[in-house]
């Protein structure tokens, strides 16, 4: 059994550990409220933008813009993948990561090569001497900034219209609320259009739009935006999404050294009565002898 020093010492360390993680639970709380407010405002100009962009995908050729532009055959695919910087928080990158890893494996054999790039430190962690990572942005994900999004969509775009990639992924994490957020895989370039049903009963049409100003110098400030944000979207959710899976991590941090503290401290307290009962034993047995 431990000595009551042990337990003393040990005790004044959970509660040590306790006063770090409640810190670190009401920061990412406070964080999170932020973070939020940040994610539904992107999250609502992203679906706007992303149905426009979609819908004029759909109404004007491939040819039209080399962002528009569907390659057959596709042979080499590029994956941005979108994670933390820091731990503590729980299961929020080894999911993702994990996920990716298994899109990856699913998909190795369509095409001849896959290739990443990495925002964040820990899918960097983690690819670099698995997969081909070509590069890794670095301090993009922590505060979000449309400017460092705009970056690096203008690299891969130019990359995708040079051929070095088919075809373009981005991977992230979903926020749906403090408890749940769920990795997304989803195709970036070449930006596919929407095909628009009139009616039910009838084969799906494209519209027709007439463009002011002209078509091409609409599309070239249009399409890159749309890469742009959908980067900075991305960014955005993965940023509430680690700061709720951190709160709820923390928070579980917190109530486990509350349980340990509890259940060290009645160990403590019955190795003090046997100390105690043993010494009174030791006394009355002594003056019994005597």
């Amino acid at each position: 059994m431990p000595s009551l020093r042990e337990y003393d010492v040990k005790i004044a360390s959970l509660k040590n550990t306790r006063k770090m993680t409640k810190t670190m639970q009401m920061v990412s709380a406070s964080k999170l409220r932020r973070a939020q407010d940040a994610q539904r405002k992107a999250a609502a100009y992203a679906n706007h933008l992303h149905d426009l962009i979609h819908r004029l995908a759909g109404s004007v050729e491939s040819v039209a813009h080399p962002l528009l532009t569907r390659r057959d055959p596709v042979r080499k695919a590029h994956i941005l993948l979108v994670t933390s910087d820091r731990g503590l928080c729980a299961g929020f990158n080894n999911n993702l990561i994990k996920h990716v890893a298994q899109w990856i494996s699913e998909h190795n054999s369509d095409y001849e090569s896959i290739s990443m790039s990495c925002c964040g430190r820990r899918g960097n962690m983690y690819f670099r001497t698995k997969e081909d990572v070509r590069k890794e942005y670095l301090d993009t994900t922590a505060k979000p900034e449309f400017l460092k999004a705009e970056e690096i969509a203008e690299e891969l775009g130019e990359l995708f219209v040079n051929g070095e990639f088919d075809e373009v992924y981005l991977a992230y994490n979903v926020f749906k609320s403090a408890l749940s957020q769920f990795p997304r895989i989803e195709k970036m370039l070449p930006i596919a259009p929407v095909e628009v049903k009139a009616d039910e009963s009838k084969e799906p049409f494209t519209r027709n739009y007439i463009f002011e100003p002209a078509e091409p110098e609409l599309l070239a400030l249009l399409l890159p935006r749309s890469v742009s944000y959908t980067i900075f979207h991305a960014m955005v959710e993965n940023s509430a999404g680690e700061h709720g899976a951190r709160m709820t991590a923390m928070d579980n941090a917190t109530n486990n050294a509350d349980s340990l503290i509890e259940t060290n401290t009645l160990l403590r307290n019955r190795a003090r009565q046997a100390a105690i009962t043993t010494e009174l034993t030791e006394i009355v047995a002594g003056a019994e002898a005597l």
